[in-house]
C-alpha cells in the first residue's frame, strides 16, 4: 500500500495457487506490468552473483572463488569446512535463491539415494506434491528471520516417502546478505514437540475443510469475500484479515473482518502494493515484518500491527485478488502460511463459484440454449419438489419423457444440497446427483449423469488387482518352499524326494502362467458379468493337485486328505476352482498359527458334490460367518485381526464358487476351529 490517502488504501491483500478447475466465468482483465508468476519461491533480496557457489557441493568439490573463499575463509578453514560437511551424520542441503542446489553432502546422498553430481545446479525432486505449500511457508519464514524446524515427508530416489526432521535458515554471506537456504535432515524421531506440531496441524486442515465447505456452500459474492476474511483469521490465528479485488490497475478492499468497516471499498494503486510485490516475486505466499514499513499503509491503523501475511487467490488460474492475513499480538509461523495458501487456493474456487452463480442469473436469455443441450440430465424443481423443467437428456438417462415427469417428483431420491448422491435406477443404470439450490427463486436445480460404466471398470479394476496380489502367493510360496528346500537340504534327501520337489516346482510354475490367463475371473466376479467354462472336471484330481507338498510347508500342522476313488466329476471351471481351493487352504494354514491336523474331504450328496476343508486354529465369531465373504471385511473376533490381510481372499472365492452354480460358507468345527463348506454340481445332475 503506497500512500495514506483514501484512494490509495487498501493497497495490499494474495499467494499464487495452482490452477484449479472452476466454472466458466468472466474475470475482469487484471493488467500488471513487469508482474511475473513462476511457481517458486525467489526471495526478493538484492544479492552477489553466487553462480561461484557451485562447488560448493561437498558431497563432492570444494568452494568456489565466492565471497566464502576469498578473506572470509584461509584454506584451512576452507578445508574444515568441507570436512565436517562431509562427514556430518546429517544430510545436508544448500539452495540458492532460485532453489537451485549448492551443496549435497554425503549424507545426504545416503538418506535421498542421488549422487551429488546430478543434482548440482538443478532441483532437487525431493518435496512432495501436497507438501509444496509447507515447504514454500517454511522457506519464506527463515527468509523473514529465524529457523524452522519440523517433522514432514521427502521423496527418495526409488519413490519411497520419508519421514524426516528438517531444520532450515537463511544461507547468508559473511556480510548478511541472503544467498539462499540451508537445511539439515535426519531420521524423525518420536517426540512430543512433534507430534503436537502434526496434530495441531491435523486438526486445522480438517477445520480448514469444514470451513471451505461452509465458503462453498454460499454463492453470494459479497458474503463469500466477508467470510473469505473471517475464516482468514479463524485458522490462522490473525489479529484482523481482509480480501481485496485487482480490478485493472488498483486494488479494492471488498471484504473486512476485525477491521473498521469505513475502509470497505477503499482503493490503492496496484504496483506499489505487497500484491505487486508477491506477483512479481512469483512467490505463493509473503510475510513482511515491521512496523517501520507500515507506516503509509492504511493496515497501520490496526494497533500493533507488526506482521502482514499475503496470498494470491486465482480464479481461471489468474490473479482475482487476494488475501491479508494482520498479526498485531502474535506471531506469525510456517503453519499459518501454509494454510494461508491453502485457504487462499480454496478461496479462488469458492470466489469462481460465486461469480459463476450470479453470472447465470444475469444471463437467463442464454440458459435454456445450454439447458436443452447439455449432456447431463438437468431438472428444475420447485419449492415443493416438483419437476418443473426437464431437458431431452434427463429423460433419455431415466426413461422418463417430460410430459410423464412435470408437476411430480423426480424418479429417484436428492441428495442434500451441496452433497453428491450415487443411485441405480430399476434400469440397472447408475447415476450420480447432485443438488443446488438457487435462493433468488426457491427452486433446486438437480444435475445427474451416467456413471454406469465407470463403476463397472472400477470394480473390475478393484477384483483383479485383489486376484493378483491374493492368488498368486500360494503356488509361489510352494515354488518358493521347496527350491529352498532342495537349496538347503540337497544331500540329505532321497533321489525320490528330490524328483519329487523338482516336479512340483515344475508344476507350479506351469500353473501360474495358466493363472495369469484366469485373474480376470475375480474381477469379473464383482462386476456380475464373471464369465467361467462350466463342464465336467475331476474335482478329486484338482484337490489332490492343490494339496501336492503342503505337509512339507509347517512342521506344525497335519494334512488329511479323505477323497473316495468314485467322487463324482463335478460342472463348473478347472482353473477357477484351484483357485477357490488354495485360497481354503492358505486359511486353514494361516488361522491355525499352533498347528494341528488340516482334513480335506468330499462326498456326493443328492446331485451335489461337497468338499469341506477342516482346521482347528482360532475360529469365527458366530456374527462374522456371513460377514467375512464381503469385500475389505476380516473377523474381528478372537485372534484372527493379527493375521493381516485386506480382507478379500473369501470374497473371491465365494464369488468363483457361485459363478460357478454353487456356493460355500463358514461353519464352525466340532471340537473349535472352522469348517468352510463348498458345494458344487454334480456332473450327473440335471441343473
Amino acid at each position: 500500500m503506497g500512500d495514506s490517502s483514501v484512494d490509495g488504501r487498501a493497497a495490499d491483500l494474495a499467494p499464487v495457487v495452482p490452477d484449479v478447475a472452476v466454472p466458466d466465468v468472466t474475470v475482469p482483465d487484471v493488467t500488471v506490468p513487469d508482474v511475473a508468476v513462476p511457481d517458486t519461491v525467489v526471495p526478493d533480496t538484492t544479492v552477489p552473483d553466487v553462480a561461484s557457489l557451485g562447488d560448493a557441493a561437498l558431497g563432492g568439490a570444494p568452494f568456489g572463488d565466492s565471497a566464502f573463499s576469498d578473506s572470509a575463509f584461509s584454506d584451512a578453514e576452507e578445508g574444515l569446512a568441507r570436512a565436517v560437511l562431509a562427514g556430518s551424520p546429517d544430510a545436508i542441503v544448500a539452495l540458492d535463491r532460485d532453489l537451485a542446489v549448492l551443496s549435497w553432502n554425503a549424507a545426504a546422498e545416503r538418506l535421498f539415494g542421488w549422487p551429488a553430481s546430478d543434482l548440482l545446479g538443478r532441483r532437487a525432486p525431493i518435496v512432495p506434491d501436497e507438501l509444496m505449500a509447507e515447504h514454500n511457508a517454511v522457506l519464506e519464514r527463515v527468509r523473514a528471520g529465524g529457523r524452522v524446524s519440523l517433522t514432514t515427508k521427502r521423496l527418495h530416489q526409488d519413490g519411497r516417502l520419508l519421514d524426516l526432521r528438517v531444520d532450515t535458515s537463511a544461507l547468508c554471506s559473511p556480510g548478511g546478505v541472503l544467498l539462499g537456504y540451508v537445511s539439515v535432515y535426519h531420521a524423525a524421531e518420536d517426540d512430543d514437540a512433534a507430534h503436537g506440531r502434526m496434530v495441531q496441524r491435523a486438526r486445522l486442515v480438517r477445520r480448514l475443510t469444514d470451513v471451505v465447505g461452509d465458503i462453498n456452500a454460499e454463492l453470494d459474492l459479497p458474503v463469500v469475500l466477508d467470510r473469505i476474511a473471517a475464516s482468514l483469521t479463524e485458522l490462522t490465528g490473525a489479529d484482523a484479515g481482509g480480501f481485496v479485488s485487482i480490478e485493472g490497475e488498483r486494488l479494492r478492499l471488498v471484504g473486512v473482518h476485525q477491521l473498521p468497516e469505513t475502509l470497505r471499498g477503499a482503493t490503492a494503486g496496484l504496483h506499489t502494493s505487497l500484491v505487486a510485490k508477491l506477483l512479481r516475486t512469483g512467490k505463493t505466499v509473503l510475510l513482511e515484518t515491521g512496523p517501520e514499513g507500515f507506516q503509509d499503509l492504511i493496515w497501520a491503523r490496526l494497533p500493533g500491527l507488526h506482521t502482514i501475511a499475503v496470498g494470491i487467490a486465482a480464479v481461471g488460474g489468474r490473479p482475482y485478488g487476494a488475501l491479508y492475513a494482520l498479526f498485531a499480538r502474535r506471531k506469525a509461523s510456517h503453519l499459518e502460511l501454509e494454510l494461508l495458501e491453502l485457504l487462499a487456493g480454496h478461496a479462488g474456487i469458492a470466489v469462481a463459484n460465486a461469480m459463476a452463480y450470479q453470472e447465470a442469473v444475469r444471463q437467463r436469455a442464454h440458459e435454456r440454449a445450454v439447458f436443452d443441450a447439455s449432456a447431463d440430465g438437468i431438472a428444475v424443481l420447485d419449492g415443493s419438489g416438483a419437476v418443473v423443467r426437464w431437458n431431452p437428456a434427463a429423460a433419455e438417462l431415466t426413461g422418463h419423457p417430460e410430459d410423464r415427469v412435470i408437476g411430480g417428483p423426480p424418479p429417484f431420491p436428492l441428495p442434500a444440497p451441496g452433497e453428491k448422491l450415487t443411485f441405480q435406477l430399476p434400469s440397472g443404470r447408475w447415476l450420480d446427483v447432485l443438488c443446488a439450490e438457487i435462493r433468488e427463486t426457491g427452486e433446486t436445480v438437480v444435475d445427474f449423469r451416467d456413471v454406469t460404466r465407470a463403476k463397472e471398470l472400477e470394480e473390475a479394476k478393484d477384483l483383479f488387482l485383489a486376484t493378483t496380489s491374493h492368488e498368486l502367493r500360494t503356488p509361489i510360496t510352494i515354488v518358493h518352499g521347496f527350491a529352498s528346500t532342495l537349496d538347503s537340504r540337497w544331500e540329505h534327501l532321497a533321489d525320490e524326494e528330490r524328483r519329487s520337489a523338482v516336479h512340483t516346482i515344475a508344476e507350479r510354475a506351469r500353473s501360474l502362467g495358466q493363472l495369469m490367463d484366469h485373474l480376470l475371473l475375480g474381477a469379473r466376479a464383482g462386476a456380475k458379468e464373471l464369465k467361467v467354462r462350466v463342464e465336467p472336471f475331476d474335482l478329486a484330481a484338482r484337490v489332490h493337485a492343490a494339496t501336492l507338498g503342503l505337509p512339507v510347508l509347517s512342521d506344525r500342522h497335519r494334512l488329511e486328505v479323505d477323497i473316495p476313488p468314485d467322487l463324482p466329476f463335478v460342472y463348473g471351471d478347472a482353473l477357477a476352482t484351484d483357485i477357490l481351493l488354495a485360497q481354503l487352504l492358505e486359511n486353514a494354514f494361516k488361522y491355525s498359527p499352533d498347528g494341528g491336523l488340516i482334513r480335506v474331504e468330499a462326498w456326493p450328496e443328492d446331485d451335489r458334490v461337497v468338499l469341506v476343508v477342516d482346521d482347528e486354529g482360532v475360529g469365527i465369531a458366530a456374527g462374522d460367518r456371513e460377514r467375512i465373504f464381503e469385500r475389505f471385511v476380516q473377523a474381528d473376533g478372537g485372534n484372527r485381526r493379527r493375521f493381516g490381510g485386506v480382507g478379500l481372499g473369501l470374497y473371491i472365492v465365494r464369488n468363483l464358487a457361485r459363478a460357478q452354480g454353487g456356493d460355500v460358507a463358514a461353519l464352525p468345527r466340532s471340537g473349535g476351529g472352522t469348517r468352510m463348506w463348498l458345494v458344487l454340481n454334480s456332473a450327473g445332475s440335471s441343473s
